[in-house]
């Protein structure tokens, strides 16, 4: 069984995926996010290729604990997925998943330009890599 990770962002929506065993996330790609049924097509082939089972979609939530915007359109975004899918879409708390990401290829040296390119798909494995740690801990 595998497990897709997503980190929803307004423009483009990082893509991860887990093994078959559930233990390593491994970053897939992006998706272009230029209008959700658009983007939740090209996810939905992904998926299908890929035989994915559940979902994990990162969410958004400010460091006290608060959701803006962009969790309620992370939510919206899961909430969509679920209904075209049927599949399980799980929400997980992507506090500083972005930003762990950038300080890592900061300090790896990465210019701002390749980091710009990767980032969002990153964001989706260390997303969804934090899923799979908390399932294995269960």
């Amino acid at each position: 069984m595998r497990i897709m990770g997503l980190d929803v962002g307004t423009k483009n929506i990082g893509v991860a995926l887990g093994d078959e065993t559930c233990t390593i996330a491994q970053a897939k790609g992006v998706v272009r996010r230029e209008k959700d049924s658009q983007a939740i097509t090209c996810i939905v082939e992904i998926l299908e290729e890929f035989d994915v089972k559940e979902i994990v979609v990162g969410l958004p939530i400010h460091m006290d604990g608060r959701e803006g915007l962009r969790a309620e359109d992370s939510k919206n975004f899961a909430k969509k997925l679920q209904k075209k899918t049927g599949l399980p879409v799980h929400l997980w708390d992507e506090r500083l998943s972005t930003k762990e990401m950038e300080d890592v290829l900061i300090k790896a040296d990465v210019s701002r330009k390749k980091r710009k390119k990767v980032i969002d798909k990153l964001a989706a494995q260390i997303i969804l890599q934090g899923y799979l740690d908390c399932r294995q801990n269960r």
